[in-house]
């Protein structure tokens, strides 16, 4: 499986990135990945492989390339209920720091990097988000409708929330079909009906999920909210959605 480390030209500098595709020489379907709060690491790349496998070119970039290149801080091997408040207590100032105009940026660079490769089908885009990637991830098929077919996002951090700029604004703008699998409590009901109605009036194709006996974090195996059963599904959804994706 051929993987290979990049540099992505963006409007402030260059962001590290990861890549995975498969080893046959051929045109495949690009995939955006981007990752949760903890950001690039094995676990991540583990991910991008796994899709590689399924056919797929997976471009992983580093969300917090304007610090220095990944790991902007040294993660644990195994990010636990004892370590997680002070790791996210590090990595807060940079969360805070990614500011929407700056996501903005970074995606259209990512998107334009990502199409222009040789080994990349001509034709729309997946874009996949885990924890605070799946923010990213809606905000970025909204920006681009005519370059992502199909969203993604597993664990998603809030999406419908009281900010000028929360992301539900911006379902009137997306094209493409979504799936988000949740967490128990991962969103209110009061918010998980917010959600419901803000696509439903969008008129966004979507099925929205809650994993049975999750929690936030469900996917990432290097953390204390790996579920294994929740991780297959994660995987059945996502490879069914891009099952979909036209190229």
């Amino acid at each position: 499986m051929p993987t290979e480390t990049l540099q992505i030209p963006t409007p402030d500098g260059r962001a590290d990135a990861f890549a995975a595709f498969p080893d046959d020489g051929e045109r495949h379907p690009g995939v955006l990945l981007y990752a949760d709060a903890f950001g690039t690491r094995p676990e991540l790349e583990g991910k991008a492989r796994e899709l590689a496998e399924h056919g797929y070119y997976v471009l992983l970039p580093h969300l917090y390339h304007r610090h220095g290149p990944a790991p902007v801080i040294e993660l644990p091997a195994y990010i636990g209920k004892e370590n997680r408040p002070e790791v996210i207590g590090r990595l807060m100032p940079f969360i805070e720091a990614h500011t929407t105009e700056r996501i903005l940026r970074d995606a259209d660079a990512y998107l334009r990097f990502l199409t222009t490769r040789p080994e990349v089908d001509p034709g729309p885009v997946a874009v996949i988000g885990y924890c605070m990637g799946a923010a990213l991830a809606m905000r970025t098929a909204a920006a681009h409708p005519d370059q992502v077919a199909a969203v993604a996002g597993f664990h998603p951090s809030p999406l419908v929330t009281a900010a000028p700029d929360s992301p539900h604004h911006l379902f009137p703008r997306i094209t493409a079909r979504v799936h988000l699998g949740l967490a128990e409590g991962d969103m209110t009901p009061e918010t998980l009906g917010a959600l419901h109605e803000a696509l439903d009036a969008a008129g966004v194709a979507h099925t929205t999920e809650i994993y049975p006996g999750t929690v936030h974090g469900f996917t990432m195996s290097d953390t204390h909210a790996f579920n294994s059963s929740g991780s297959r599904r994660h995987w059945d959804r996502l490879l069914a959605l891009l099952a979909g994706t036209p190229t």
